[in-house]
């Protein structure tokens, strides 16, 4: 069975991308969802320009050469016989630590660039003009978010690593996907998801305190991205069919198993392990054999997880039933994690750094609008 849209909500309608003609309907303008109005106007609260320097300055050195970006136990890799057994040499171990950690932020740098994509493909599908005005703002802020990420790999490395064939082959797929759904459930649910998973690893472990602050800022963007899904999720998910569901929920699942068996593999970046003279296959092979369902499963328990904490957004979206408990069950205690509430791991990192954002703008705010004035 073919669903090329499954809208239960008003706000989430949509059109074609190339039925620009459905946009000047007169009757169109007459209504307009609010449900997404305390989001767009919280934008002034944690707004912040990545060019400008009173909010981050990408000119802060770090000796990449004698010091890891991340502790040992944070790279997985290192934890398998063939690898750590190859990399004997502690200055080769940092510099091994530090390109997995360029191939990390390369990968988000990519996704935040799929973000901007999604947002802006959005715009040109969904008729209400509150959802719509929603996914402009999003667009303009994962835009900042992509020149973020280029700046600090810049300065850390001069230049991005590949994306790997697992996440660009999702992202292609949810860009172009004609279904609406899909783009919400894959962007703003999975890979929103993610991401915040990982930037609150980042906050949590990395040692640069210029990451560190970028991550920051990131999640005080991200935070309100994620609650576009989970609002979609809220009135959507309870009015469908159980063929419809079944088709999403299998959906979620499919991209879930993709991410979790290749997402970190080194298949995905054998250029990599070939850098540094081993062999992909040979390191897959060791990986294999320590990352067994109860090495993950162990894993999982970290609150800071990417995987526990894309779980997590599934379970609160519904989007996990019994027909598939048990597949994400072998992984996470779906209990416990229901039992955490509604909470985020990253949300409190997001709120204390929207009150720093508060007072930076607050503090600028004034001189900022003389000299629109003065112009």
């Amino acid at each position: 069975m073919t669903i090329h849209n499954i809208t239960k909500d008003a706000m989430y309608d949509a059109v074609a991308p190339d039925d620009f003609e459905a946009m000047l309907d007169p009757e169109r303008y007459g209504s307009r969802s609010s449900a997404f109005d305390k989001i767009i106007s919280a934008t002034h609260d944690h707004f912040w320009d990545p060019l400008d320097k009173k909010y981050i300055d990408f000119s802060e050195p770090f000796d990449l050469e004698n010091e890891a970006l991340l502790p040992e136990s944070q790279v997985l890799p290192l934890q398998t016989e063939y690898v750590s057994n190859f990399l004997t040499d502690p200055k080769e171990r940092v510099r091994f630590i530090n390109e997995i950690a360029a191939w990390q932020f390369s990968s988000i740098l990519h996704g935040e660039q799929g973000a901007l994509n999604l947002s802006a493909s959005l715009c040109h599908v969904l008729k209400d003009q509150g959802a719509q005005e929603y996914a402009a703002n999003q667009a303009r802020e994962e835009a900042r978010h992509v020149t973020a990420f280029a700046q600090y790999i810049r300065a850390r490395w001069g230049r991005p690593r590949p994306c790997g064939p697992t996440l660009k082959a999702l992202l292609v797929e949810i860009i172009g996907a004609p279904e609406v759904y899909k783009k919400i459930i894959g962007m703003q649910l999975l890979v929103e998801g993610l991401a915040m998973g990982a930037f609150a690893t980042g906050y949590t472990y990395n040692r640069d305190p210029l990451a560190r602050k970028l991550f920051q800022l990131v999640m005080t963007d991200e935070a309100f991205h994620h609650k576009f899904g989970k609002i979609w999720a809220d009135r959507t998910i309870p009015k469908l069919s159980k063929d419809e569901l079944n088709i999403v929920e299998d959906w979620a699942a499919h991209c879930f198993q993709g991410l979790l068996f290749n997402l970190g593999s080194p298949i995905q970046m054998s250029y990599l392990y070939t850098q540094f003279g081993m062999d992909p296959q040979l390191a897959m092979q060791s990986m294999q054999k320590l990352a067994t369902d109860e090495f993950r499963r162990e894993n999982m328990r970290a609150g800071t997880n990417i995987f526990r904490v894309l779980v997590k957004t599934l379970l609160k979206a519904g989007l996990i039933t019994e027909r598939t408990r048990g597949f994400y069950a072998i992984y996470v205690d779906l209990d416990e994690l229901k039992a955490e509430g509604d909470k985020m791991i990253g949300d409190d990192i997001a709120e204390d750094g929207i009150r720093y954002l508060q007072t930076v703008n607050f503090n600028t705010r004034p001189d900022a609008l003389s000299r629109v004035a003065a112009e």
